[in-house]
């Protein structure tokens, strides 16, 4: 038994002898990892301190920017059902494409029944007109008048003194003499009947002048409405206001449409990014200097840019609602100003839209 056990006792010892060794062996090389491993470390974080620090000074980088564009807003200038729906969402559209059209019978009809009122209302002034015409004549015809009436009296008048100095003296009969006062009643008589008549017709004239010029004003209503019903016709057709691709439609065939109703937006090719620095970050931007974009949607592509300006407001100032710090306590918050950025290459080729997140880097220095 104890000649069996004695090998096995030995072989033990000496496997324990032979791992104290191996740890004994390889304690300085973990003595020399946790020296040497911090050391690279530190040096590491160094020479990024010193690269960031670098950086920061030539450059200047924000993740609080986004990429901008016009939307223009797509609405009837007029109401009714829409007949003819001719785009869809993200379609390519020129300027002056149709886009929509409503249904225009009715327009047809009220600018047909403002067509005939006008109508009506130049023949009834072309009456007036006649009128105003021929009072004009009866007047300068009654100033004539006038005219021999008044001679007709004076003749009368001196005609019947001479006739009564001569009656007084027995030279003319008193048959001549009651001949020429008859003469004179009826002269008198004359002269007053063309005075009223002159009268009336002034009267007359003035009247026909003053309808006349009441047609007239009216007429020129009626052509603004004539007008008016040739503009709400034409409002029935819904073109592009500018190219660009269609975006949030909300409009369907048949729909009936209101005056001013959002029924789809154009998205012009043109973009650009606002990028909100830190009012720390602008001691150096200025206009004009480099900018390198990187666009979420493309990590491994860099696009130029160049800072085309810089608001000359905060983001919070420029808000609805601006802030009081005249009121209750305050804490100071650093602001960010806007800076507007363009794109100076081409981007026909990236589907680059508003709202794209990006991170522009300017370079500052």
């Amino acid at each position: 038994m104890e000649d069996k056990n004695t090998p096995d006792k030995e072989s033990a010892k000496e496997r324990l002898k032979q791992r104290k060794a191996r740890v004994k062996k390889n304690r300085p090389e973990y003595k020399k990892k946790r020296v040497i491993v911090p050391s690279i470390t530190a040096g590491i974080l160094i020479l990024i301190g010193v690269f960031a620090a670098i950086h920061a000074t030539y450059y200047q980088s924000t993740d609080d920017a986004f990429v901008e564009g016009r939307l223009i807003t797509v609405a009837p200038r007029v109401s009714g059902p829409a007949v003819k729906l001719l785009v869809d969402d993200n379609d390519e559209v020129n300027a002056g494409d149709l886009l929509v059209e409503i249904d225009p019978a009715d327009y047809e009809v009220k600018l047909k029944e403002a067509e005939a009122k006008l109508a009506q209302a130049k023949a009834e002034l072309n009456v007036t007109e006649k009128e105003v015409a021929k009072g004009e004549a009866n007047v300068n015809q009654s100033v004539e008048d006038i005219s021999s009436a008044r001679s007709k009296l004076n003749f009368a008048e001196k005609d019947h003194q001479r006739f009564s100095a001569m009656y007084k003296e027995g030279i003319v009969s008193k048959q001549d003499f009651e001949n020429s006062k008859t003469k004179l009643e009826v002269s008198q008589a004359d002269n007053k009947a063309t005075n009223e008549k002159a009268q009336a017709a002034k009267h007359a004239l003035a009247s026909n002048q003053a309808k006349s010029e009441s047609m007239n004003a009216n007429i020129q209503r009626l052509e603004a409405e004539v007008e008016q019903a040739k503009l709400n016709l034409k409002y029935t057709k819904i073109y592009a206001p500018q190219s660009g691709k269609i975006s949030a439609r909300s409009v369907e065939m048949g729909n009936y449409l209101q005056i001013g109703q959002p029924l789809m937006q154009i998205v012009p090719d043109e973009v650009w990014v606002v990028a909100n620095f830190k009012e720390s970050q602008l001691t150096n931007m200025r206009d004009k200097q480099k900018v390198s974009i990187k666009v979420d949607t493309y990590p491994n592509k860099r696009f130029k840019g160049e800072v085309q300006s810089i608001q000359r407001s905060t983001g919070a100032k420029s808000s609805l609602f601006p802030p009081e710090n005249a009121v209750g306590s305050y804490v100071k918050i650093v602001q960010r100003v806007p800076v507007k950025i363009i794109f100076k290459e081409d981007i026909s080729d990236y589907n680059i839209v508003p709202g794209m997140s990006v991170v522009p880097k300017v370079k500052v220095k």
